[in-house]
């Protein structure tokens, strides 16, 4: 009989603590099992070197969603950014995306100017207006090899 006992106590700590690690896998890896309240609009950008599926959006530096999907339009050549962005944002047709880096050598992330002229960008909508993330690799190699113009 206190061997049983034992035994339960046992189990009911191990799925305690099972449940603890999932639903902290759940709360860090920002994962959500029910209706996401967020809609998906894109970018076309020149350049996305860096970028990665996940990465943060922010708006007036305030995470307003999170990369969705990097893929290549072959027909315009330009490299189209799909981004998840919470319900209650407001983004405007007259918005301006660009690529940011956190830090001198962090991670990429988009940042966006939402705009305000203009009319109210709905799901699946297009920001037209982008900017091309910044080389700083590029730009130290050339400074450090004398590639640099002075004018």
């Amino acid at each position: 009989m206190k061997k049983y006992k034992i035994e339960t106590i046992v189990g009911i700590f191990v799925f305690l603590g099972l449940l603890c690690i999932g639903y902290m896998t759940v709360k860090l890896g920002k994962v959500s099992f029910f209706q996401d309240e967020t809609y998906l609009i894109t970018a076309k950008f020149i350049s996305v070197t860096g970028l990665r599926d996940g990465s943060p959006v922010d708006i007036m530096g305030i995470e307003a969603g999170r990369v969705e999907k990097i893929k290549m339009d072959q027909e315009n050549q330009k490299a189209v950014v799909e981004m998840k962005i919470h319900k209650g944002i407001k983004i405007y047709d007259d918005a301006i995306a660009s690529i940011k880096t956190e830090g001198l050598m962090g991670d990429q992330y988009v940042s966006i100017d939402p705009g305000g002229s203009g009319a109210l960008l709905g799901p699946r909508g297009t920001i037209t207006e982008t900017q091309a993330p910044l080389d700083i690799l590029g730009l130290v190699g050339k400074y450090a090899f004398g590639d640099v113009k002075k004018q």
